[in-house]
């Protein structure tokens, strides 16, 4: 039977200047976000990127409200990061009864819409968000959307797609019942790297995965908060992604084998707001 998780629909990177984000992550995806909008009343304006199965959503504050004066605040005490998870979900009411049945603390469901700032198109979505508490901390939305984006066309080198998502947990049980037994994900690997002092835990959502960590060299307190930590980005030419980040300006370290058996991988140290970002191509079977 099918989960009330369809996707991962966006993860948040929350920055201070949404002008500086969108000029270094167009140097990232080798073009222009594809949406870009503005919200007085909440303070906040954002920048999508989008790719075939998953967007990166800048946030930053703008002007006065609520939410930007949140996002000076976390900014002010950590920086750049990323924040949040939106899960996009077919059947909103039934993904809302069953969170709540599973004791995740759903919000209402509200219902949004946003005008892109260039081309005055509108989108609208239904949404709800689960209880802080219950998701160790991971800020997580499950969104509907009344008409999806097409996917955009990718420039030579550029972001294919959205490979994995890394998250820190201190506490692996408490991970793997929430996003298995309670989020309804699919728990693709369960494996400890003596090699690396680290638990794997792989979660397959759509085509993507989050990749749940554990650092067993690290002492942590198990009732501490999860991290969404790092991200790595699927390119069909991993040399061209390599030249076109080169010529930008970027730093990016030398082509390697990547731990999965017939990847190879390159690390992007600069122009992620603070992110640690890693390109990846796969060979073909």
């Amino acid at each position: 039977m099918r989960g009330v998780i369809a996707a991962l629909d966006h993860v948040v990177l929350i920055c201070p200047d949404l002008a500086e984000g969108i000029k270094d992550y167009t140097c990232v995806f080798g073009r222009g976000p594809d949406w870009h909008a503005e919200d007085t009343e909440s303070g906040t304006a954002i920048a999508q990127f989008r790719t075939h199965n998953c967007a990166l959503e800048l946030m930053a504050p703008h002007g006065a409200g609520p939410v930007g004066d949140r996002l000076n605040e976390l900014l002010s005490k950590g920086g750049p990061r990323l924040t949040s998870l939106a899960f996009m979900t077919e059947q909103i009411e039934d993904a809302h009864h069953t969170f709540q049945r599973r004791g995740l603390g759903p919000s209402d469901i509200s219902g949004g819409k946003a005008v892109h700032v260039e081309t005055g198109q509108t989108r609208a979505w239904c949404r709800t968000r689960l209880a802080d508490a219950a998701c160790a901390g991971v800020k997580t939305f499950v969104v509907q959307h009344d008409a999806l984006f097409q996917t955009p066309k990718q420039p030579a080198g550029g972001i294919a797609s959205l490979d994995h998502l890394v998250i820190n947990t201190p506490n692996p049980e408490r991970a793997t019942a929430h996003y298995g037994a309670r989020l309804g994900l699919r728990l693709a690997l369960d494996r400890t790297a003596e090699q690396w002092n680290t638990r794997f835990l792989f979660f397959r959502v759509g085509d993507l995965t989050l990749e749940v960590i554990h650092r067993l060299d690290q002492t942590n307190d198990p009732a501490g908060n999860d991290t969404i930590w790092g991200i790595t980005w699927a390119v069909d030419d991993l040399g061209a992604a390599h030249a076109r980040l080169s010529a930008d300006g970027a730093d990016v370290s030398e082509i390697r084998t990547g731990r999965k058996p017939g990847s190879r991988v390159f690390t992007l140290r600069n122009k992620t707001l603070g992110v640690p970002t890693l390109f990846i191509a796969h060979t073909p079977r």
